[in-house]
């Protein structure tokens, strides 16, 4: 990754697929982040980038490399691979720790209590879930020009979540067949199910 594509990265702020940390605090922490990029669609995170974009550089590489492995090793599961770059703009440290969507999701991430939850992205945020609906591929492209996924999209694009009955309002259907249509769109693979609290929620899985 040279400069100008750093600059770029960060410039676009954090997103489904992207979160800047000033410094790991602890690793069951980052194991969430990790194992939501990895259940959802991959994800880059930057080491050394305040919330607001700013680079502060990290003042230990090997102490986040370290917090970094204990995480992918033994608070996610299964263990995930990664991959990381070192950037030095005007000799500050980043870590750039890229993580590609995982092909044995779901995967665990296990807290200080020994917890195992599974997590996703929606938009800036690893939200915990307690289910994972595998979709058999990327969403069908004749699906997407539908309308009634169009409204849905931009609806998502503007909110984290939408529910049943929001959807139902939306597009002026049951809320019976408004959670028919999420739960298959889910297994499209355009959204993501998010049941950990009550009603049922949806997240977009990716915003372009």
């Amino acid at each position: 990754m040279t400069r100008n594509q750093l600059d770029d990265l960060i410039a676009r702020g954090e997103g489904t697929q992207l979160e800047f940390k000033r410094t790991i605090s602890a690793a069951h922490r980052i194991a969430r982040t990790l194992a939501a990029f990895a259940n959802t669609a991959g994800g880059t995170l930057l080491i050394g980038v305040a919330d607001d974009g700013r680079i502060v550089g990290v003042s230990s590489e090997p102490r986040e490399m370290h917090r970094i492995e204990e995480a992918i090793d033994r608070l996610v599961d299964p263990p995930l691979a990664i991959s990381y770059e070192v950037h030095k703009p005007d000799g500050r440290v980043i870590l750039a720790i890229t993580i590609a969507e995982s092909e044995e999701k779901p995967h665990y991430a296990i807290d200080e209590h020994n917890r195992r939850t599974i997590y996703v992205r929606a938009k800036d945020k690893s939200v915990p879930t307690s289910k994972l609906i595998l979709g058999g591929g990327p969403a069908d492209a004749q699906l997407l020009k539908s309308p009634t996924v169009r409204t849905l999209v931009q609806y998502l694009r503007r909110n984290e979540f939408i529910t049943d009955d929001k959807l139902a309002k939306l597009i002026n259907i049951s809320a019976y067949r408004a959670g028919k249509m999420l739960r298959q769109l889910a297994e499209q693979g355009l959204l993501l199910l998010i049941d950990k609290q009550r009603p049922t929620r949806y997240a977009l899985k990716l915003i372009e």
